[in-house]
């Protein structure tokens, strides 16, 4: 953005889009981009939590909060994963996933599929096998089966798209958000 005299009043103008503004007389303290300032920024943003599953010898699923509906026709979604991750070497090879969003009673099942090393699929967590042989969590509020279309790579993670096949949006209660690091619940 750029500077642009006003009759008046400071404004700020974005060269990209031709739009003033009025200038703020306070930005705070600018940072330059690091993987930590993007961290922090996005400790301010609320998301949904979701648990993605896939089958390999065994199931493999983790904790997202990057879910995201890309389109209705044909319908989309999107989430990242780490090269990292204990789940990579499944899902990079996995037809099909299993998205679950997840309730705010389910902190605890958020946190196990978060936790490395956890041995995600042993009780109490309840599931089963479902469509394309998924495994499908019990008690989400709403869960899909999807067949992966495409992984792109993206610095240290992968974007997977993926196309709904089947599902059930039916869950009863409320969803489960992550915030300032922590999963916390609506509040009314």
């Amino acid at each position: 953005m750029t500077a642009s005299p006003d009759l008046g009043t400071s404004q700020l103008v974005s060269p990209e889009f031709g739009i003033a503004r009025p200038a703020s007389p306070d930005f705070g303290i600018a940072q330059p981009a690091s993987p930590d300032l993007l961290r922090s920024v996005f400790r301010q943003h609320a998301a949904g939590v979701a648990v993605i599953t896939a089958r390999g010898e065994r199931p493999v699923g983790f904790t997202a909060t990057s879910l995201n509906s890309v389109a209705a026709e044909p319908p989309l979604i999107s989430f990242g994963i780490g090269t990292t991750s204990s789940s990579w070497p499944v899902v990079s090879r996995a037809g099909h996933i299993g998205v679950h969003i997840l309730g705010e009673h389910q902190r605890e099942l958020a946190a196990t599929f978060a936790r490395s090393g956890a041995d995600r699929f042993a009780p109490p967590t309840r599931w089963r096998t479902g469509p394309e042989e998924v495994p499908v969590l019990d008690g989400v509020l709403a869960w899909l089966v999807c067949r992966v279309v495409a992984r792109v790579p993206a610095g240290d993670h992968r974007i997977v798209v993926a196309e709904a096949v089947t599902g059930d949006p039916a869950g009863a209660g409320r969803p489960l958000l992550y915030h300032q690091g922590r999963f916390n619940a609506l509040r009314d």
